[in-house]
C-alpha cells in the first residue's frame, strides 16, 4: 500500500503572546489617523488653502474661511478630543484594559 498524504494548511501554531496588543495598537493607530486627517483638513485645507473660496460664503455676517481659520478649527479640535476619549474608552473596554472599575469610576 502506498502512503497517502493529506494536503492541509500547516498548523499556524499558538497565537502570539502579545497578539491582542498588536490588534489594540492597530485600532488605536487607525483612529488617530482618521482624527488627524480631519484635523489637517479643517485647519490646513479649510483654514489656509481654501480660505478665499470659503470667504465667498457668509455665515452670521462673517466670511466662512475666516470662521474656519479662527473659531471652526477650535470647535473641531474640541470635538476631536471628545471623540478620541470616547472611542478609546470603548476600545479599552473591548480589550479589557479599562482604567475604571465596573461602576465607571477611575481606578
Amino acid at each position: 500500500m502506498t502512503e497517502t498524504t493529506r494536503e492541509s494548511s500547516p498548523d499556524p501554531g499558538p497565537p502570539p503572546i502579545n497578539g491582542w496588543r498588536q490588534e489594540y495598537w492597530k485600532k488605536n493607530l487607525r483612529l488617530m489617523v482618521v482624527l488627524l486627517s480631519i484635523w489637517f483638513f479643517v485647519s490646513f485645507v479649510c483654514g489656509i488653502l481654501l480660505i478665499e473660496q470659503l470667504n465667498s460664503v457668509v455665515v452670521l455676517g462673517f466670511p466662512l474661511g475666516l470662521w474656519f481659520a479662527q473659531q471652526g478649527s477650535i470647535y473641531t479640535f474640541i470635538i476631536l478630543i471628545l471623540v478620541y476619549t470616547l472611542r478609546m474608552d470603548r476600545l479599552d473596554d473591548e480589550f479589557g484594559v479599562a482604567e475604571r472599575d465596573g461602576e465607571g469610576n477611575r481606578l
